[in-house]
């Protein structure tokens, strides 16, 4: 069984600086971000001209994956602290617009790298009840963009994802840096991405990020400083709206059940260096409850969940199957984003799935810095309530 809330030690984020080190690597020569990145990263103080992006030198065993960043830790969720009705948040925004009824709020007139600690926490709670809250016309640089993350959590630096040169725990979002790159091509998920093909055949790129991991994110903010003009959007799915479309007998089965998640690259067994690659797996409850809300989601992928543990593969395959499509075609529960030139999105990994409208086939790519910052260990309360019934809107 997954840890009960009891069984969460709370403590303190790991501090700021702890989390940042220095990691083996090199720099790309000979590709350079498009022109409003480079503006960006000059304003920032950042070299991009000596190399750009940074590589970290990838693991090469899983054994050793599996044991970034495992070790025993507590979390506590900055939106437990938050005022509920975040007057120190609301207050200071010019207007505050929901964008559908179940997921994704926009804030306008506010600075992320202006907010106070209050705010902040205040943002936390937002981003836990809507999942995703979005911010344009943003003046952030990549160090500001990783501040603001080490309030939420311990920051993740990726083993192998290309990042902004000079400031571990920054990724990037620029397929074109791992398509212009030979060496780098094996990072690109999708090489002969086409238009019939946008992503691998049979499914379309709904994920969650870093579901191996022990500590998987909770709030990631993506920040896109270059966007096609047309394409390129992003659409969010809520886990808690998904969770609710399902009947009441079919909650019970689920919850408590835990999932089988991968990692989304493969990796040498040192025990059996001879065997192919293989994912890193990892355990977490099929159901989670959110520590902020007290609301349960389905924490399921069709990209990274592989099975529920327990049951055969055709009984798991078979209950999978039908939570994807809750979770992708409800309409209704999702959120589609465009992206403008200088928007940053902030969502809750623990209560959502994410993917890209890849409908700029040609056009001018999209350039991002993405900071996850990990939360607690997912768990699963038996006495937490779905979103609905915690909201009095019906069973």
């Amino acid at each position: 069984m997954a840890p009960s809330v009891s069984d969460i030690k709370e403590q303190p984020a790991q501090s700021n600086e702890d989390s940042i080190q220095q990691i083996k690597g090199k720099l790309q020569k000979g590709v350079l971000p498009p022109a409003p990145a480079r503006a960006r990263l000059e304003k920032a103080g950042i070299d991009y001209k000596e190399g750009y992006p940074f590589y970290p030198e990838p693991p090469k065993y899983k054994q050793e994956v599996a044991q970034i960043r495992a070790e025993e830790r507590g979390y506590v969720d900055p939106g437990t602290r938050a005022d509920p009705e975040k007057k120190a948040l609301f207050g200071a925004a010019k207007e505050v617009k929901n964008l559908t009824r179940h997921i994704g709020t926009e804030i306008v007139g506010l600075q992320l790298k202006d907010l106070n600690d209050k705010q902040k926490d205040e943002l936390a709670l937002l981003i836990a009840e809507r999942t995703v809250v979005f911010f344009r016309d943003q003046d952030i640089s990549p160090q500001e963009q990783r501040t603001l993350g080490e309030h939420y959590g311990v920051i993740e630096i990726h083993p192998q994802a290309p990042q902004v040169t000079g400031v571990p725990g920054v990724s990037l979002v620029w397929l074109d840096a791992l398509s212009a790159s030979a060496e780098k091509k094996h990072l690109n998920p999708w090489p002969s991405r086409n238009f019939r093909l946008a992503y691998p055949s049979g499914t379309f790129g709904w994920h969650t990020d870093l579901v191996h991991e022990p500590y998987p994110p909770g709030v990631t903010h993506l920040h896109q400083d270059s966007v096609p003009e047309v394409g390129g959007d992003t659409l969010w799915a809520s886990g808690y709206a998904a969770y609710d479309k399902l009947s009441p007998t079919f909650r019970k089965l689920l919850d408590g059940l835990n999932g089988i998640y991968r990692s989304a690259h493969k990796y040498l067994d040192k025990e059996n260096p001879d065997a192919p690659p293989s994912f890193v797996e990892r355990v977490h409850p099929l159901v989670r409850t959110h520590p902020a809300t007290g609301w349960k989601s389905l924490f399921i992928n069709r990209s990274m969940t592989v099975g529920i543990e327990g049951l055969d593969k055709a009984e798991s395959d078979a209950i999978l199957n039908y939570l994807y499509d809750v979770y992708e075609r409800n309409v209704d529960i999702q959120v589609r984003w465009h992206w403008t030139p200088g928007t940053s999105a902030l969502w809750d990994n623990r209560t959502s799935i994410h993917t890209v409208s890849w409908d700029y086939e040609g056009e001018f790519g999209r350039h991002g810095t993405r900071v996850s910052s990990l939360a607690e260990k997912p768990f699963f309360d038996p006495s937490s309530k779905s979103r609905r019934e915690a909201l009095g809107l019906g069973p």
